[in-house]
């Protein structure tokens, strides 16, 4: 049910994020999402890949900080409104989030939403409680 992502802790500057992408290229991992977010010194670059340990390895040969954490994807509707009425729930049950990002897919009307907590326990339990599907972790490697 939870998905491994990707952190990797980049200098902020020009070209920084290709080299990365280029390692796991090299390493046949392919990615399913991602999201960066920066500060005026680093970045950090959040992927959802194909193979986790496969590419935190390649990456951490090629010297790069990497770090495994646990995010959830659920599905939502694909509409004006469908991300709202995930977030409500989530806000209405005082779980603070501290990041999310969203990709469309093949699946028609849907989209995936990626969402990490520091109770990914209790945002699992109230979120299957509000009937919002959980996305398998192979489900988004696999995609």
């Amino acid at each position: 049910m939870k998905i491994k992502q990707l952190s990797i802790f980049l200098q902020n500057r020009m070209g920084s994020l290709a080299k990365p992408l280029e390692v796991l290229t090299v390493a046949n991992v392919n990615i399913r999402a991602m999201c960066m977010a920066d500060t005026s010194e680093f970045g950090i670059l959040r992927l959802v890949v194909d193979d986790p340990e496969k590419g935190k390895e390649a990456l951490e040969e090629n010297n790069f900080l990497v770090k495994i954490t646990e995010i959830i994807g659920v599905e939502m509707n694909d509409t004006p409104g469908g991300l709202t009425t995930v977030l409500e729930i989530i806000k209405d049950n005082l779980i603070d989030l501290e990041y999310l990002y969203a990709f469309t897919h093949d699946k028609a009307g849907k989209a995936i939403l990626l969402l990490h907590s520091d109770d990914i326990d209790k945002l699992i339990d109230v979120l299957t409680k509000n009937n919002i599907t959980i996305v398998s972790a192979e489900e988004v490697y696999n995609l």
